[in-house]
C-alpha cells in the first residue's frame, strides 16, 4: 500500500481524535487550562510507547505499515508530542543523555519562540 496514503489516512483519523477530545472536554465544562491538549499529549505518548514496544518485541511482517499508519499517521495526527517523546527516549536509551536533554530543551524553547515570532510577524504585517 502507498506509504503516503497510510500516513495520510492515519493522520486524518488522529486529527479527528484530537479535535474530538477537545470538543469532549469543552462539553464537559473542562476549560480555562489546556487539559485536553495535555491529555492528548500524555495518551498519545503512552500509545506510542505501547506500539513501539510491541513492534520491537513482536517484529510482525506488517511492522512497516503499522509504523506508517499508527505511529506517524494516527499518533502523529493525534499529537506530534508522541513523536517528540519517542525521539527523546530513543536518544536517552542510546545513552546520549546530553543530546537528549538538548533536544528536549531546544525543541520546547525554539517551538515556543517560533510561535511568538510567527505571531509578531503576523501582527506587524496585518496591523
Amino acid at each position: 500500500m502507498n506509504s503516503f496514503f497510510l500516513v495520510g489516512a492515519g493522520g486524518a483519523l488522529g486529527a479527528m481524535g484530537r479535535y474530538g477530545t477537545s470538543v469532549a472536554f469543552s462539553r464537559l465544562g473542562i476549560t480555562g487550562f489546556p487539559y485536553a491538549t495535555m491529555a492528548v499529549n500524555v495518551l498519545g505518548s503512552v500509545a506510542m510507547g505501547l506500539l513501539i514496544g510491541f513492534l520491537a518485541h513482536a517484529t510482525p511482517a506488517w511492522q512497516g505499515e503499522a509504523r506508517l499508519f499508527v505511529a506517524i499517521g494516527l499518533l502523529g495526527g493525534f499529537t506530534t508530542f508522541s513523536a517528540f517523546s519517542l525521539d527523546a527516549v530513543a536518544l536517552f536509551e542510546r545513552h546520549a543523555l546530553l543530546p537528549a536533554l538538548g533536544y528536549v530543551v531546544a525543541s520546547v524553547v525554539l517551538s515556543i519562540l517560533g510561535l511568538f515570532v510567527g505571531l509578531l510577524i503576523t501582527r506587524l504585517t496585518l496591523s
